[in-house]
């Protein structure tokens, strides 16, 4: 099969093919509320901790979310497939002891070489040999290490606010095991629903700020290229996009079923790097959480709209960037961690599925724990070290099994 053609799924006929259905569309907003919340949350304490001004954290927002959301669009329209772009959250965390001692344009200059150096890889076609010779039990089970903590949150809602937490369980399970009520309003839209009402009448949500400006006002970010930022921050960068982030998205979208054209993948998470460079955000990369909550339910013909309705909110997301911000933070993180744990529940079920039913369960075990641990070594994300390791271990101790899966021609 070719990157370009044989991974476009159909475009349905007339109009209907163009409409979400119903559990597409709350997903889609499970999806938009996730990568709106708990992602904003982190990149403002990254860049307090870095020390950015609010109108750097402001810019960062518009082109993390609305050049990402562009290039989201183009992306699921030329592929009819669910392929969400965003910033990197782990590439977010290295910038505060970057900033200690680099200056942001050094930081920015950095940004560019790791978007340039990865649109390479993508382009000579290199990046698809080293993702079709990761083993996919090992990846998945990096995956479920990754998204475990998300379904986790499904418990911890409880110690932040039982009640609200309870009755939004409440509602999603109604919708769930009454088949009637989930045909008309899918369960997790419904426990959107829930929640947010709830949270308004016991008085949970955070009032907005009379002073909150309206429309987001960008700066462009003029880069400085220096050695020291070069060596600190391109070769992590590079692993967090590639070796975390793009290949936990082209896992989970495999596993739903999905051919992802990972040359055209990588090389848009390229050149979308130095696009979002401009307005000083982290590099841009495939999205796995918010595309494994698309995928987790509704029509799988109709996810690439779904995720076409997350870019598009995406984009109105940073158009008003201060209210928009607003509006999410005024919602309880707590209630969006639930939501996005039963949106979740599904993937899990499907990641813990493939890492641990097949070929080399001891490798994937250890990517999951690795992964599960969260402990960086040299800046560079547990995930990443949760592949070597768990590769090194099945080279190890079940290299049958490796080689079975490594060349299943050959079996």
């Amino acid at each position: 099969m070719s990157d370009d053609g044989c991974a476009k799924q159909s475009k349905g006929s007339g109009l209907a093919g163009y409409l979400p259905d119903r559990h597409t569309f709350s997903n889609s907003i499970t999806a938009y509320l996730f990568c709106t919340t708990g992602p904003l949350a982190i990149l403002v304490a990254a860049g307090q901790a870095g020390g950015l001004s609010e109108s750097d954290m402001s810019s960062w927002i518009f082109g993390g979310y609305g050049i990402a959301g562009l290039i989201t669009l183009w992306i699921c329209w030329r592929y009819r497939q669910p392929l969400v772009i965003a910033w990197t959250i782990p590439g977010a965390l290295l910038l505060p002891p970057a900033l200690s001692h680099l200056s942001f344009a050094e930081v920015i200059g950095a940004y560019w070489v790791t978007g340039i150096v990865i649109a390479i890889l993508g382009w000579s076609g290199l990046i698809g040999r080293v993702m079709r010779a990761i083993p996919m039990p090992i990846v998945m089970g990096m995956v479920a290490g990754v998204f475990l903590p998300l379904g986790i949150q499904v418990i911890t809602a409880f110690t932040d606010n039982a009640f609200l937490a309870g009755a939004t369980l409440f509602i999603f399970l109604l919708f769930t095991l009454v088949p009637a009520l989930g045909r008309y309003i899918p369960p997790v839209l419904a426990a959107i629903i829930a929640g947010g009402i709830t949270a308004w009448a016991i008085g949970a949500m955070t009032p907005i700020p009379e002073t909150t400006q309206i429309f987001a006002r960008p700066t462009l970010y003029i880069p400085s290229f220096s050695i020291q930022a070069m060596l600190e921050l391109v070769i992590p960068l590079m692993v967090t996009v590639l070796g975390i982030q793009n290949a936990q998205g082209i896992a989970i979208l495999k596993n739903a079923g999905y051919e992802a054209p990972v040359k055209t993948i990588t090389t848009t998470t390229g050149w979308g790097s130095i696009l979002l460079a401009l307005t000083g955000s982290v590099p841009a990369c495939l999205t796995g959480p918010v595309n494994g909550i698309i995928v987790s339910g509704g029509d799988p013909k109709k996810h690439w709209i779904g995720a076409m309705i997350v870019g598009l909110l995406m984009i109105v997301f940073a158009l008003f960037a201060p209210l928009a911000t607003a509006f999410a933070l005024a919602l309880p993180l707590s209630l969006i961690g639930l939501i996005g744990g039963l949106a979740m529940m599904r993937v899990l079920q499907t990641t813990f599925q493939t890492a641990f039913r097949g070929e080399c369960p001891l490798g994937a075990l250890v990517s999951f724990v690795v992964s599960v641990a969260g402990v960086p070594i040299f800046n560079i994300g547990a995930p990443f070290w949760g592949l070597v390791f768990a590769v090194i271990t099945s080279w190890l101790l079940e290299r049958d099994s490796l080689r079975r899966l490594m060349n299943p021609n050959n079996s």
